[in-house]
């Protein structure tokens, strides 16, 4: 509601703006120094006094004596130098939030691609994972909540580097066959994805001991890029029982996926092929017959040498493949995968991979007039090759619209090392944080984190409500724990190292996803207590008309808190074109502070009042509606209790 009248607001002015001087500027909408000078403030006026040459009070007066009545404004004032202040008629206001006015239309002709989470299939999830899957999730939600189309892909690399280090690990130095290896992902007492961590970390060691055995890495590299012979095989076997293995991780998160484009599909159905005559036919790279990249195909003006795209043996590096990759996205490839089901979700909604043919229906995917690629900011130099790669192609607006959604690492806090369990050296306690290291087999698995924090809230719940059953307590415990884990990955800017502190994240106070998840609990007890005293919940349309809320509403704290819970759309619009979930997860923190004081200040259920009283219930289902409205956003669930 609020953010509607904003639009309506800066488009009255503009389109008088336009009529008036006959200039079209895009009319900002700021919030107010102080809560007295209105709900909004116009600064338009600042805007104009270049082009007009007139003083900006001059012009603010003619634009509040010009622009006519807007539809929910009571009153527009000039303050200061030429700040147009504006006023909301209360009653009208609180109406339509009654009455559901709030609802974002739709986003007609746009389809936008959000590709994110992009684990290597060659070991399990680490908590690095969790923050790419955690911002790219919520960054989804937060589209689709604004009424964008979205396609959420998931790229799977099971033909990289990583993948061939596992394969040659479980080839050259445990000696399994993919009959052996079969066998190993069916002995029940085996965590496959764990014991793949394990090797991947042994294989990336007997490297550095006997560098000459990197050869069996290239050797690996080929065979899984020609599809052929035992070491292919082995590979299909890892990537797909990893690929399982990494989405179970990730629904635990309440993340799901559109579509998985394989790596693999993109070199048998010929889409680098593709590319890569498209790239040499409009001399997008060259060819190097000199030096130290004699032999390979490069992509000039990068750097002072040029990227190698192709190497002198042949093989592609991955930029290459992703530059294929990010053609199909925008449907410029002039190609398509065929599509099988992987897996269905609990609501019905199948979850696609791709496949090298046949189809099994009739799917497609890609096409889309965005993309965002959720990947870490140690990537940004290979980002900037795959756009580079769209501008010497020719495609510029889709370079321009080509948008590299960086975030930065996750390490941990001394303290929450102590709490898992991990040894640290006496200098690493005095730290801020802890760097992790998956490719040293140092670092913490996704679902280890998650079960720590999970028993953790388990012993809570418990003590709180030893009445509930084992089942019931550890679904609550659950939820407080995702809850707690996915809002302390999101409550920091994307160019924010997060120190995780698992006793921070779980903490009832303070900025945390629990505090967010206990306001709405408190706002549904509150309706909650008022029927088992056998009153039923008001018809707040037909006993509160705009008159009441007009009364109610000159209370100046009801005022700005039903301001505050009304905010959730605006809020959200500013934090999508920024690019920053933080901005939601801030607001959803501020929001339970507000909910949290009114709880304190007003004896809802005992006010004596009849209109009062019904005002207060509304402001408590609005603020509840509100609060689990933006934890869902962010991924997060209430409890039925805490």
């Amino acid at each position: 509601m609020f953010h509607s009248i904003e639009k309506q607001v800066s488009s009255a002015f503009r389109e008088h703006i336009q009529v008036r001087y006959g200039i079209d500027v895009a009319v900002a909408i700021e919030q107010p120094r102080q809560s007295d000078f209105g709900e909004m403030a116009v600064p338009a006026a600042f805007q104009l006094a270049k082009q007009l040459r007139q003083a900006p009070r001059k012009i603010a007066a003619e634009l509040v004596d010009g622009v006519g009545p807007i539809p929910g404004v009571a009153a527009m004032e000039v303050a200061g130098n030429g700040y147009i202040n504006v006023r909301l008629d209360r009653g009208a206001f609180s109406e339509g939030l009654l009455r559901g006015q709030s609802a974002m239309a739709a986003v007609e002709g746009e389809k936008i691609i959000v590709e994110h989470t992009n684990i290597n299939p060659n070991k399990a999830a680490h908590i690095g994972h969790l923050r790419n899957a955690a911002l790219g999730d919520t960054y989804v939600r937060m589209l689709r909540a604004l009424g964008y189309r979205v396609e959420v892909q998931n790229y799977i690399d099971n033909t990289g580097v990583q993948v061939a280090d596992v394969v040659a690990g479980f080839h050259y130095l445990d000696g399994k066959s993919p009959a052996g290896v079969k066998a190993l992902m069916a002995d029940p007492s085996v965590r496959f994805d764990y014991y793949c961590w394990d090797l991947y970390a042994k294989t990336s060691s007997y490297y550095k001991d006997h560098p000459e055995a990197l050869e069996w890495r290239s050797r690996t590299l080929h065979a899984m890029e020609s599809g052929e012979g035992e070491l292919s095989e082995l590979a299909h076997l890892v990537a797909d029982a990893i690929v399982e293995k990494h989405l179970a991780t990730m629904l635990r998160m309440d993340v799901e996926y559109d579509v998985l484009p394989r790596e693999s599909e993109i070199l048998h159905l010929e889409f680098w092929s593709a590319a890569f005559t498209l790239l040499k036919e409009r001399k997008a790279i060259y060819f190097e017959t000199e030096g130290k990249q004699a032999g390979c195909w490069v992509m000039p003006g990068l750097s002072e040498e040029g990227k190698v795209i192709v190497r002198s043996d042949g093989t592609v590096v991955y930029t290459g493949k992703d530059i294929a990759y990010q053609l199909w996205k925008f449907g410029l490839l002039g190609k398509d995968f065929f599509y099988r089901p992987f897996q269905t979700y609990a609501d019905g909604r199948v979850l696609w991979v791709t496949t090298d043919g046949p189809a099994e229906s009739g799917q497609q995917f890609g096409h889309g007039t965005r993309v965002y690629n959720v990947i870490d900011s140690r990537q940004s130099y290979l980002q900037d090759v795959v756009v580079a790669g769209l501008r010497g192609l020719g495609y510029q607006s889709q370079a321009d619209r080509s948008v590299h959604f960086s975030y930065e690492m996750v390490a941990l806090t001394p303290r929450c090392c102590a709490d898992l369990g991990i040894p640290l050296s006496e200098e690493d306690r005095k730290r801020t944080y802890v760097e992790v290291s998956g490719r040293k087999g140092l670092g913490v698995k996704a679902d280890d984190l998650m079960d720590t924090l999970i028993d953790k809230a388990l012993e809570e719940v418990a003590s709180r409500h030893g009445e509930a059953s084992a089942e019931e307590q550890r679904q609550v415990a659950s939820q407080i724990a995702i809850g707690a884990l996915r809002y302390f990955l999101l409550k920091f800017t994307r160019n924010s190292v997060i120190a995780f502190d698992l006793q921070e994240a779980l903490s009832f106070e303070g900025e945390t996803g629990p505090y967010v998840q206990y306001a709405a609990v408190r706002a549904r007890n509150i309706l909650r207590k008022l029927e088992e005293r056998g009153e039923a919940l008001p018809d707040f349309a037909s006993e509160l008309n705009p008159e009441a809320l007009a009364r109610q509403l000159q209370s100046e704290d009801f005022w700005q808190m039903l301001l505050a819970a009304s905010k959730a759309d605006s809020a959200l619009e500013r934090a999508a074109t920024a690019g920053e979930p933080a901005h939601v997860a801030k607001y959803a923190f501020q929001l339970a502070q507000a909910f949290n004081n009114f709880y304190h200040q007003y004896p809802i259920i005992h006010e004596e009042n009849r209109e009062k009283k019904v005002f207060l219930l509304w402001m408590t289902d609005f603020f509840r509606r509100q609060l689990e409205r933006t934890a869902g956003i962010l991924g997060i669930r209430i409890p039925t209790y805490m």
